[in-house]
């Protein structure tokens, strides 16, 4: 195959960058588009010589779609009119209008690309901007299939359940049955037999890791240096949110094979935003936890932290999420931001699996 363009819309991190370099499909992105102007420093801090168009995709024109020629577009849309949590306000919600403004090119493109893969939120395969993306793709001659994965498929520690989809221009098929009529809640194996149940994957070694969780190099944490240990100090929870939140915390250990879903709120709220660590393993929960109720503020604290509950450092939320080793933070960006794009980018290992099938 020769050397695919790409385009990556709502490039955020670059989290798509990444996966389509691990898929090792023979492909380089010739632009990538987004407006965050946070996300948008952690991606030219990454990858320097892709051209990044910091504006709207609405501000493109179809004949800057044109002159890209590019033959596959990796998106994720805003996931907002989608998210359970919100109002699910669908094609009405403003932060849909870019996406399709995208399904209204699509068609007039004077090359259309040859594959296509989107990333969003569970929820979006029941909503109006669902159907009409199919409606588009169906309409320009596509083959399609619809996904609900988490990372926990492929052995990773870490819940983040969301829908993708990945089209190919026809004639051609997927190196797999495809079932358009379906959503697939796991990976089928390919015409090689490539994606065989993978074993589960322990918290402290994380897959694609530059470092473990347990003490081990941290090269985008201020402190954590390039080859220091994490200075978890910075990352206890702080008195208060122990006294406050304690009962409502997830708590995992460096041996757990689960975490859940980390969002961008993470370190800054503490319920349903993520797990903490239990760093201190030689005490047990539910000892730490015993006769709480009955215990003086002070009592309680001292209790509670004979555990050593600190929040995950970005960098080994990064190695969650699949990001490589070499995927770094430019030292401005604080760890509040980190944590929120963190939270709005997706799992990167996952991403390179289904590049993998689409143009296999």
């Amino acid at each position: 195959m020769e050397n695919l363009r790409v385009l990556e819309l709502y490039s955020g991190i670059g989290g798509m960058h990444c996966a389509l370099k691990e898929s090792r499909a023979p492909a380089e992105v010739v632009a990538a588009v987004d407006v965050n102007t946070t996300a948008n420093d952690v991606y030219r801090h990454n990858f320097p010589n892709t051209p990044l168009w910091a504006k709207t995709i609405e501000g493109l024109t179809l004949d800057d779609f044109n002159k890209l020629e590019f033959d596959m577009i990796l998106m994720s849309p805003p996931c907002q009119p989608f998210t359970r949590i919100g109002l699910q306000g669908d094609v009405s919600d403003p932060r849909a209008k870019s996406f399709l403004y995208i399904l209204d090119l699509l068609p007039r493109l004077s090359k259309r690309p040859r594959f296509l893969l989107l990333e969003n939120v569970k929820g979006f395969e029941t909503s109006s901007a669902r159907d009409a993306l199919v409606k588009t793709l169906k309409d320009c001659g596509y083959s399609y299939q619809e996904f609900l994965l988490s990372p926990t498929c492929l052995g990773i520690p870490n819940s983040r359940l969301r829908y993708f989809l990945i089209a190919r221009a026809m004639p051609g098929s997927f190196s797999f049955q495809a079932t358009a009529e379906q959503i697939l809640e796991g990976f089928p194996k390919s015409a090689k037999g490539d994606y065989a149940d993978p074993a589960p994957v322990p918290i402290h070694c994380p897959p694609s890791a530059g470092s473990s969780i347990e003490g081990g190099e941290d090269p985008g944490v201020p402190g954590g240096g390039g080859g220091g240990e994490v200075e978890e100090r910075e990352y206890l929870l702080p008195p208060k949110t122990l006294l406050r939140y304690a009962l409502l915390l997830d708590i995992v250990r460096p041996t757990c094979r689960r975490s859940v879903c980390f969002t961008k709120g993470y370190g800054h709220y503490v319920e349903g935003t993520g797990s903490v660590l239990q760093s201190r393993t030689d005490t047990k929960v539910e000892k730490a936890f015993a006769s709480l109720d009955s215990l003086s503020e002070e009592q309680k604290l001292s209790q509670l932290s004979t555990l050593g509950l600190r929040y995950f450092t970005p960098r080994e939320i990064a190695n969650l999420m699949g990001f490589p080793a070499d995927f770094s933070f430019p030292e401005k960006t604080s760890i509040k931001q980190r944590y929120r794009v963190l939270g709005n980018s997706l799992n990167v290992r996952v991403v390179a699996k289904l590049i993998e099938l689409m143009v296999a």
